[in-house]
């Protein structure tokens, strides 16, 4: 299993990202990004803190560790400057909180990360056709979230990317020990949204080979 959106203390998740990451180990995960909330008032700091700690850690775990950062109720506006410097600063994986259907988040946040060119739009919500063919034309994968607040709108986020062909992942958001990725909630979550084994094996192999492009010293199986 890989997780690419997961929380810890430096924003507002319960562990350190050691923890998170040997708790992760434990579960049998074989890749984790640590993808703290950031806005413009703390990005560098995170993306610089979980670079070094990715970098000074990795050599001790067999799990594959990716620094990322999840920018989190950014003004739509402020989106692309914001990717583009968490890039700058060295993350190598961007994320976007969309536009969730349990969050006040603003209308415009989808397009302008789609737009923007993000790696993962988190739990997107109601996400129209437009946003879903425009994600599949930039190669922005769609989440399918396993917490259950951010996956109620699952099943309309695997429609709308099917209709469009757009890429999906599977992720935890983790916050908790509790939310870390288990493999048989992650199977029911996905068909719960309509996608079948044979989806999710496709979604597994795409984030694999996202690993290996971000991570591409341990190959992951």
């Amino acid at each position: 299993m890989i997780d690419l959106h997961t929380h810890t203390f430096a924003s507002d998740g319960d562990l350190c990202p050691a923890e998170l990451v040997r708790r992760a180990e434990a579960a049998g995960l074989a890749a984790i990004a640590i993808t703290d909330h950031a806005d413009a008032s703390n990005l560098e700091r995170l993306v610089r803190e979980v670079v070094v700690f990715v970098r000074e850690t990795q050599p001790y775990c067999r799990i594959r560790l990716i620094a990322g950062v999840e920018l989190t109720h950014v003004p739509p506006g402020q989106v692309a400057e914001l990717a583009r410097r968490a890039r700058r600063l060295g993350a190598a994986l961007v994320v976007l909180h969309g536009e969730t259907v349990s969050e006040p988040v603003a209308p415009g946040t989808n397009r302008a990360a789609i737009e923007a060119g993000v790696d993962i739009l988190a739990h997107p919500g109601l996400i129209t056709p437009e946003e879903a063919h425009l994600a599949a034309s930039k190669g922005v994968l769609l989440e399918v979230s396993t917490r259950p607040s951010h996956g109620m709108a699952n099943g309309h986020v695997v429609a709308a990317a099917r209709a469009a062909g757009a890429g999906l992942v599977i992720d935890s958001d983790t916050h908790a020990p509790s939310d870390i990725m288990e493999a048989g909630w992650r199977r029911r979550v996905a068909l719960g949204a309509g996608l079948a084994d044979a989806d999710i094996d496709r979604i597994d192999r795409a984030m694999a080979a996202l690993v290996e492009r971000l991570a591409p010293s341990l190959r992951v199986t």
